[in-house]
């Protein structure tokens, strides 16, 4: 496959490839530019989480549908799956009436039970309220 490459140099790539055989499989590492006044945290049930991430391209996409109709100018970008959960990151920080957006479109989704997914919600710290302007508030 390289042919300009020395023999000893591909000994050396096919010595490294072969010896990350027995490692630990690879996770992918998200990493943001920016702070997390971005995620929508969407508290659910493991298995609910695991089917809205396995077609996460169509949720994503319907939720931006919703979010259109509802004119409001956040766009979803990524849905990822935590351990009690789903978080949703955006493009700006949402309000209440985005939340109440895709807490309804979630919770019609087919083969989903709509009780077992909480309100949605934005990361709740003090110091992260004050940081993008929200008022806190304590439950």
């Amino acid at each position: 496959m390289f042919p300009a490459l020395l023999v000893n140099k591909v000994g050396k790539v096919l010595k490294i490839r072969n010896s990350k055989k027995n490692s630990k499989k690879l996770k992918i590492n998200m990493t943001t530019r920016e702070l997390s006044r971005k995620k929508v945290i969407i508290l659910m049930a493991k298995h609910i989480a695991e089917l809205i991430v396995n077609s996460a391209y169509t949720y994503i996409t319907n939720i931006n549908k919703c979010l259109k109709n509802s004119k409001s100018d956040i766009v979803a970008n990524f849905i990822y799956i935590t351990n009690n959960g789903i978080v949703i990151t955006t493009n700006k920080p949402a309000n209440n009436l985005n939340l109440l957006t895709i807490e309804k479109y979630l919770k019609s989704i087919q083969n989903v039970d709509s009780d077992s997914i909480k309100s949605p919600h934005l990361p709740k710290s003090k110091s992260y309220m004050k940081i993008i302007g929200l008022p806190y508030k304590i439950e």
